[in-house]
């Protein structure tokens, strides 16, 4: 059996169950009606939130968990891996809307959207503003997954230099450069724009930190679209109140939601969205995707061939 705690619509429903006519599938509405069916569940499709030590304890039969979401830093790995579920996520699915997301910010703040909309809402007549182009910049990407890069492509088309770092520094598509992480800190003074696309795992807590923003330079942005506690808070206002970058893109923060009086709301160097870089007409339709393929290779017997499972140790 297979159970559904993710609230996908009845289209993606119907196409499910006509897809996969002789397996059975639960949609479930409430709390109560995952406890009723969680015995029996094989497979589960969730975004994630619903998974702790408990539910898995319950779930005696449950074989895999689809994670229709990237994150899967809340996951309790530690049941996980000893009773031998795997785990699949979304991963690949955000790369699209996320590049888009990261060049219309870095174009909101090179050509001083926020200072025009404002002089807009005043009736003023502004042309004092200082307008700057991203065209032949050099961007650091950390993080070369999927989402990485597609950032690099469509910076490609502003003929940018791209550089990214990861964890093993090995080269992938659309980058120029490509170095392991602890080639950072030579790489920040040449960098005008730093990305984050950094998950949530041990090696990545605190990632960033004071004296890597000193090291780009004045006119410098960053841009946090991975996990919030790449790098903490008070690194963050300390930065920009010391003036070390030009400025600041958080569309993931340590405290989410972010208190309306937290300071980074009062911060002009600093934009803030609510984690939406991510969101997509089609999300779910591109998940579902990524489900479909594996749940046939499960029909099949053929787990190892999954798409985008999950090495539990490592936590991505």
């Amino acid at each position: 059996m297979i159970l559904v705690t993710a609230n996908i619509s009845e289209k993606h429903q119907t196409k499910l169950k006509e897809s996969f006519s002789d397996q059975s599938f639960v949609f479930s509405n409430s709390k109560d009606e995952v406890k009723q069916y969680l015995s029996e569940a094989e497979v589960m499709v969730t975004y994630g939130s619903d998974i702790n030590e408990e539910l898995i304890e319950g779930a005696a039969n449950l074989k895999w968990i689809m994670i229709l979401a990237a994150g899967v830093d809340g996951l309790p790995s530690g049941i996980l891996e000893e009773k031998g579920i795997i785990v699949t996520n979304a991963r690949g699915i955000h790369k699209i809307q996320m590049a888009e997301y990261v060049i219309s910010m870095l174009l909101q703040v090179y050509r001083q959207e926020k200072t025009l909309m404002q002089s807009e809402q005043n009736h003023s007549w502004n042309k004092s503003v200082k307008i700057h182009e991203i065209t032949g910049k050099t961007i650091v990407i950390a993080g070369t997954g999927a989402i990485g890069q597609e950032v690099a492509r469509l910076a490609k088309a502003f003929r940018m230099k791209t550089i990214g770092i990861s964890r093993s520094g090995k080269d992938v598509d659309y980058f120029d450069e490509n170095y392991p992480n602890d080639k950072l800190t030579d790489l920040l003074p040449d960098a005008d724009f730093l990305v984050s696309v950094l998950p949530s795992t041990k090696e990545t807590k605190g990632f960033f930190t004071y004296d890597h923003f000193k090291l780009m330079p004045e006119h410098g942005v960053f841009m946090n679209i991975g996990r919030g506690d790449a790098v903490s808070g008070d690194v963050i206002l300390k930065a920009m109140q010391n003036k070390e970058i030009a400025h600041m893109v958080l569309d993931v923060v340590e405290e989410e939601p972010l208190p309306e009086n937290h300071p980074f709301w009062s911060e002009s160097t600093i934009t803030i969205t609510p984690h939406i870089s991510g969101l997509s007409p089609h999300y779910v339709s591109r998940a579902m995707e990524i489900f479909s393929n594996n749940f046939q290779k499960y029909i099949d017997g053929n787990v190892n061939g999954f798409m985008n499972r999950i090495d539990l140790s490592r936590g991505y």
